[in-house]
């Protein structure tokens, strides 16, 4: 026992040694412990608060974004124009038919005093008479329901404001950007010179604009045929990619089976003058006389001295032509002339009588309508419009009885031959044969052959598009 009690005496004193190193470790280990937890909790603490200002920070820089705070309110007075102008009400409306601008912009619910500024400024350089039915305009107004612009468009070339500027209003109209696309279209006749421009998806009047270039040289209700041939160049005018009407025809060309080429180029030889068509020798196209006072018509009886009236069914002379066209028409006095007479002719229905120099007379017969203003003694210039196709008097259909008198004695109007107007000579030739090469070299040269050339080109207020 003994031996055991020394044994076991000197093992506890062992395990006590052993046990004190152990809790001394523990100790400095849970104190070190502690003091990282203390440092990661005071970490975290830093982070958390610099994150939360942050996200403070955010939010107000963002809630600051997203206020409107008016002009008038904030400390910083020196603003721009365009910083004050962010804050307004805009009202965009159209005239409609029978529509004043005044009960126009009372539709609208537009203030009367606001109303009343639009009227008294644009009146300085707007006539109101000219207003027309889905004329289009905007108005803004600021917080208070003030004005602050007012734009107002009648057509696409035509465009009015008015801007505030301190304690007053500015009226004026404005200059307008436009895109001048020079095209081309080549092509050839199955049926109608009018069938043929409308498989080429263009309007009308350009193809009343052609067919008028060659008015005094053919005859496009009787010389016409299948597979003959055409090209023409010309403008497009377009305003904010939108189509807005066509220019001038710059180059006409007209081929005939038989081999007759008829060329028109335009050309202003006199900056005083307005264009004109020449052919490739200077020779201007127009001539004292055109063909035909309905280009586009459709010949129904030719002239002749033996012919069976198509009502009566006797044999008498035909001492005209007869064009037949929808009712309503125009009809184009085909010579410079003054009226001799105007009113209602027996068979003739109503009848339009022109003098011209060099002893010519011209008639127009059956007639729905005159021009308004047209009285004996009036004077016409060559394609003015004199009336419009009816079925008047003594008819079968709606047509233009017309007819061509010389010193008393009728003619044919499809066989007469007349001189040209003019003829360039000396520089003016040289200048032209200059701008015919230019106009050659662009035809040629274009990668594109439906658009040739686009140009950008600003209209002043002062200034004037002429479109076909």
């Amino acid at each position: 026992m003994e031996e055991s009690c020394v044994f076991f005496g000197k093992g506890y004193f062992f395990d006590n040694f052993l046990l004190r190193i152990i809790m001394t470790t523990v100790k400095k280990i849970i104190l070190l412990s502690s003091a990282f937890s203390l440092f990661a909790l005071f970490a975290f603490f830093c982070f958390f608060k610099s994150a939360d200002i942050r996200h403070n920070n955010f939010v107000s820089s963002a809630a600051n974004a997203s206020i409107a705070v008016p002009p008038d309110s904030c400390d910083n007075k020196e603003e721009t124009d365009d910083e004050q102008d962010m804050f307004y009400t805009l009202v965009e409306g159209e005239l409609r038919s029978g529509d004043t601008l005044s009960k126009s912009l009372t539709r609208y619910n537009i203030a009367s005093t606001v109303r009343q500024q639009i009227l008294d400024n644009l009146a300085s350089c707007l006539d109101f008479r000219r207003l027309r039915p889905k004329d289009k305009y905007r108005v803004f107004l600021d917080d208070q329901g003030q004005l602050l612009r007012c734009e107002y468009e009648t057509g696409p070339l035509e465009s009015y404001s008015i801007t505030k500027n301190a304690d007053t209003f500015v009226a004026q109209r404005n200059s307008i950007n436009v895109s001048i696309k020079t095209c081309m279209i080549e092509d050839s006749i199955t049926s109608s010179l009018f069938d043929a421009f409308a498989r080429n998806q263009v309007k009308a009047s350009l193809v009343y604009a052609f067919a008028d270039i060659f008015s005094s040289r053919i005859d496009f209700n009787t010389e016409i045929q299948k597979d003959d041939t055409f090209q023409i160049v010309f403008e497009k005018y377009f305003k904010d990619d939108e189509f807005i009407g066509y220019g001038n025809i710059l180059y006409a060309r007209y081929q005939q089976q038989a081999g007759v080429t008829f060329e028109g180029f335009f050309y202003q030889a006199d900056a005083s003058k307005a264009g004109s068509f020449f052919d490739a020798d200077g020779r201007e196209l127009g001539t004292s006389f055109i063909k035909s006072p309905v280009p586009l018509g459709r010949v129904t009886s030719k002239f002749s001295f033996r012919r069976i009236h198509p009502i009566s069914g006797i044999i008498r002379p035909h001492l005209g032509v007869d064009l037949a066209a929808p009712i309503g028409t125009p009809v184009m006095a085909t010579a410079d002339g003054t009226i001799s007479y105007v009113g209602f002719k027996g068979g003739f229905g109503r009848q339009i009588i022109i003098s011209h120099p060099g002893g010519y007379k011209t008639y127009y017969g059956h007639l729905s309508r005159f021009r308004k203003g047209l009285k004996r003694g009036s004077t016409i210039t060559q394609k003015e419009i004199i009336g419009y196709v009816g079925s008047s008097g003594i008819s079968t259909g709606p047509h233009l009885d017309y007819r061509v008198q010389q010193l008393g004695a009728f003619h044919d109007p499809f066989s007469l031959e007349f001189k040209p107007k003019s003829a360039l000579s000396g520089e003016k030739l040289v200048m032209f044969k200059g701008h015919i090469a230019a106009l050659t070299g662009l035809l040629e040269s274009s990668p594109n052959p439906e658009i040739l050339y686009v140009r950008h080109l600003l209209i002043k207020p002062d200034e004037q598009l002429t479109m076909l």
